[in-house]
Parts: structure tokens; sequence; C-alpha cells
């Protein structure tokens, strides 16, 4: 019985002296059979491999710079524009497994519907009261917003509901094994991307500091692992990703605990970074700093002192809150990327895209800063936002879910409400 591959092979046959191409992103034979024994101290192109990298890394670096500069709001359309092509690479992956798409071309628009219809769903939710304060000014603009917002949840149910008829009725026969993995693998994709993409806008509206730190450590413990690796690296860490030693593990993290108590006091000194955005302008911010972000002073004991020229030392609370962050970024974020080291593994590529010469595509750059994005997130409304209400939190719920006869009945009853209390204290 002859094996099914070779009856393929047989049935299409190609021209002799055309060589079939390797794509970037797979795995090379070499590196496959080591079986987890391939260091990069020992890899004969390290020096060029690096300087590829290098050379990418300062380029995303300017990149990301400028697109801070610019404010939040474009810093959340950097964050959509990474989002898209990550679940791009995404959905190509199990058509690279599967030619079967070539036979239902319009299965790829379907997925594609159900991701910006997550897309209009999650960025509605996060930012409908940034979206109102936004035209507040405008009377015809704040009505259309105010019922939009309303009915936001029906509008995305009912776009689901469209997706999901539409994939029943392209049900094919022969095809509804792959038809029905793609369903699943399509959900997951969103639930992937979106679950990091979401708190990590949530993150960047808190304030820049919130999403420029965190993302920043998780570069320097890469950094720092890979060169930490790539001159003493010499005891493998975990057979899912083959390059990954100890030395480059324990390594990064000294190194990112010390950046991130360092790091955090250059960028707490900045309004620009920690001022929260309230809503969707571009215009520049300035506010009261949050007490985490004012200079805090310790005297120095008199023996230390004496040799100093300086009597105290200033710091920024938040260099504590850096501490749990940078451990969190050197110990655990990391398996965010052994995560997606196992999972290509299984899938048989090196990367997942080719855009990002020497990194791979950009799902390999957002591995761990998916885990390190939720962690920030609930970090911050855990232990830093005070868990009070405010009036502003009140006007905002007023403004947005109550017409101007309710507002104007709502003044009125508060009005009588403090003259009684006034009347009564006197």
């Amino acid at each position: 019985m002859r094996d099914i591959h070779t009856d393929n092979y047989c049935s299409s046959p190609r021209p002799p002296n055309v060589r079939l191409r390797r794509r970037s992103n797979e795995i090379p034979p070499e590196i496959s059979k080591s079986n987890g024994n391939y260091l990069l101290v020992d890899d004969r192109y390290k020096y060029r491999s690096m300087w590829i990298r290098a050379y990418s890394s300062l380029w995303m670096l300017a990149s990301v710079s400028l697109i801070i500069y610019l404010g939040h709001l474009y810093i959340w359309a950097m964050v959509v524009v990474i989002q898209i092509l990550m679940a791009s690479e995404l959905f190509n992956l199990l058509k690279r497994a599967n030619n079967q798409d070539k036979r239902l071309p319009k299965f790829k628009l379907l997925n594609w519907h159900f991701f910006f219809t997550a897309m209009l769903y999650v960025y509605g939710r996060i930012l409908s009261q940034h979206l109102v304060k936004t035209v507040i000014s405008d009377k015809f603009f704040y009505r259309l917003v105010s019922n939009l917002i309303k009915y936001q949840m029906v509008i995305c149910y009912f776009l689901y509901i469209a997706g999901f008829v539409w994939f029943i009725l392209s049900l094919k026969k022969r095809y509804y094994q792959y038809q029905f993995g793609q369903y699943a693998w399509t959900h997951m994709i969103l639930i992937v991307v979106f679950t990091q993409s979401a708190f990590t806008v949530a993150n960047i509206f808190e304030g820049i500091f919130w999403f420029l730190f965190p993302a920043s450590l998780i570069a320097m413990n890469d950094v720092g692992a890979y060169f930490f690796g790539f001159f003493f690296g010499r005891t493998p860490l975990i057979k899912l990703s083959p390059k990954k030693t100890w030395e480059g593990f324990i390594g990064a993290s000294v190194a990112t605990m010390i950046a991130a108590f360092t790091f955090a006091n250059f960028l707490g000194r900045f309004q620009w970074l920690t001022c929260p955005r309230k809503d969707l302008s571009t215009g520049w911010l300035q506010c009261d700093p949050d007490p985490i972000f004012k200079p805090e002073y310790i005297p120095l004991p008199g023996l230390i002192s004496h040799w100093l020229p300086w009597k105290e030392i200033a710091f920024l609370p938040v260099q504590w809150h850096a501490l749990w962050m940078g451990l969190f970024a050197s110990i655990i974020a990391p398996f965010g990327g052994f995560f997606a080291s196992g999972f290509k593994r299984a899938f048989k590529i090196k990367d997942f895209g080719d855009s990002i010469p020497g990194h791979g595509g950009f799902t390999d750059r957002m591995d761990c800063q998916m885990v390190m994005a939720v962690f920030v997130y609930i970090y911050h409304q855990s232990f830093v936002v005070a868990q009070d209400y405010s009036v502003e939190m009140f006007l905002d719920q007023i403004m947005r879910n109550l017409g101007s006869e309710e507002q104007l009945a709502l003044y009125t009853k508060l009005g009588q409400i403090l003259q009684e209390r006034r009347f009564i204290q006197s």
C-alpha cells in the first residue's frame, strides 16, 4: 500500500530542475533535528543575524518613538494596525497547513467579518466615554454618538448573527471538518488578539506611561536574554525554544529589574506620559500629577551624606510598583514566548511571519506583550487607581443616560435636597 504523500506527489509531477523554495518562516531541517540542542552561542551565523536584528530594532524604535510623541490617538491607531497584521498572520497559518482555502474563496472574507465585528464591540465598549466627551459640545453629534453607544451591543450582536448565518449557508459537503475547524480557529484568534489589545488600549488612555513602560520592560528583557545568551549561553532552558538558555534568562531578569527601577524614575517625570486622556482629542496634555508621580525624598544617613555632595535621595513612588512589573516581565511574561514557540513547533514553522527582518512576524514580537498588557491593567486597577467615586464619573453617566428634561429634573431635585440640608443645619 502506497503512502498518501507519495500518491499526491505523483499525481502532480513537477518539471525537472525546479527547486522548491522554503519559506523564511519554516523550520530548517538541521534545527528541527537538533531537538533543543541548537544554542545561539554555537550558531555560525550569529553575528550576521545579530546585525539584521539590531538594524530592524532601530527602525522599530524610531517609528514607535515618533508615534508616542504624537500622542494617545496615534498609539491606539498603531495598536489597531498591529492587531490587523497579527490576525492576518494567524489566519494564514492554518491556510498554509491546509490548502483548501482555494476551493472556498469567500471563507476568508467571513473571517474578517468576525474580526471587524469584534473590533467594533471591544473598542466601542472601551472608548465610548472618550467619544462622548469629544463631541459633547456639538448637539447633533452628541445625540448621534449617544444613540450609537446605547444600541452598540445590539448592532454588534446582529452583525455576529449575520456572520453566523453566512457561515451556516456556506457549508459545503466534504469540507465540513475544515470549515468548522476554521470557525473555531477564527474565534480563538479573536480571543487571543482582542484580549491583549483591549487591555493595551485601556492602559494607553490611563496614561502613556502604563503602555510604554511595560512594553519597554518586555523589550529590555528580550534584548537582555538575547545578549546574555549570545555570549554566555550554555545551558538549555526549555526544549520548546531551543535557543533559550538559563544564562540568558537569569541575566535578563537581573538587568530588567535594575532597568525597571531606574527607567520608571525617568518616564515618570514627563506629564505627557503620565496624564490620562479623557477624550479622543490630540492636543497637548497638562494635569495635576498622580501622587505616585510626585517626588519623595529619603534623607541619607549621616555617615554616608558626609562623603556625598547631597543629603537626600529623590525617588518616585511609582518606582516601587515598577519593581513588581519588572519581576513579572522577567519571570512570567517569557512564558508567553514559550507558548508561542510550542505553537509554532506544532505547525512546523520557525516564525509566524517574515514582516520584520531578524524578528519574524508581528505575532512573534507580541507574544510576551499579550501577557504583560493584561497584568499591567489588572495591577493598575487593583493597586494604583483609587477605588472611589468621583464627581466626573457621575456627571459622565448623567450626560450619557439622561435626556435634557431628566437632567433638569435631577438638577431641581438636587437643589431642593441641598436647600433642605442647609435649612436643617442652620
